[in-house]
């Protein structure tokens, strides 16, 4: 039940696609900065009351991480139509139509569906004080509702073909879902060869912030191209979280 009610949350924030518009829709509207920024998101809506309240929750400094034996992450993924691309007011996203994508990451016995991915310039998870330039959020369902978010960073270097695919076709105006013919996009080439991670449990990183997530940070950045940094920025200047206390919380690191 708890990973069923973490799913059904996701479907509101900048994390998953609603029915009947895959597109985030919030009742209560938020910000990053500002009087509806994220130290005031939870006096916005009781729905959004653990984003302050919390002991779970993401993004986070990860520093002294435990080196562990954890089972090593792979990816399926394959070539698709790109649908569902949205400007939703806080970030661009690809959105799939439920059950998913197609696409799955699978820990050990646990198959996770891909149901979106999204961007956050700067970076939202810190490593030892340190922010990369952006992020990419892929965030995946398993069948009995348990949720899992893998972070990829994003540093200057070479342009990346996909992010460049998705950028030409960017919605500059937030408004509904766009399906773009002729046009296919595989999430798995935004993905580093080396998929080792740090591990920690924690939340969506947009109201209503559920927890419960398993995120899986990935220590190899990807390159995307200074211009596309630009691009992206000119539209969000600043769409990251603060970055979130630890409480306790263990943060796992593969070997």
């Amino acid at each position: 039940m708890r990973g069923y009610t973490i799913a059904i949350a996701l479907v509101c924030i900048a994390g998953t696609a609603a029915a009947p518009m895959l597109h985030a829709q919030w009742k209560t509207p938020w910000d990053y900065t500002g009087p509806r920024g994220a130290d005031h998101w939870s006096a916005l809506d009781p729905a959004y009351a653990i984003c302050n309240t919390g002991k779970q929750q993401s993004p986070i400094d990860i520093a002294g991480a435990h080196r562990a034996d954890l089972p090593p992450l792979r990816f399926e993924n394959h070539s698709a139509p790109l649908e569902h691309l949205v400007n939703n007011g806080h970030t661009v996203r690809v959105n799939y139509a439920p059950p998913g994508s197609g696409d799955f990451l699978i820990v050990g016995d646990t198959r996770y569906q891909l149901t979106q991915f999204h961007f956050h310039h700067p970076a939202e998870e810190l490593i030892g004080g340190k922010r990369y330039e952006m992020e990419l959020h892929l965030m995946y369902a398993a069948a009995d509702g348990d949720v899992a978010g893998v972070a990829v960073f994003l540093e200057r270097g070479r342009a990346e073909a996909t992010v460049k695919t998705l950028w030409d076709h960017m919605p500059l105006i937030v408004g509904k879902d766009l399906t773009i013919p002729g046009v296919e996009v595989n999430p798995g080439e935004m993905l580093p060869p080396n998929a080792a991670y740090y591990r920690y449990l924690g939340s969506v990183t947009a109201p209503p912030c559920t927890e419960g997530v398993v995120w899986y940070v990935l220590k190899t950045p990807v390159e995307v191209s200074a211009a596309q940094i630009a691009a992206f920025a000119k539209l969000y200047p600043n769409d990251a979280r603060p970055p979130m206390p630890l409480n306790g919380r263990v943060v796992s690191e593969s070997r």
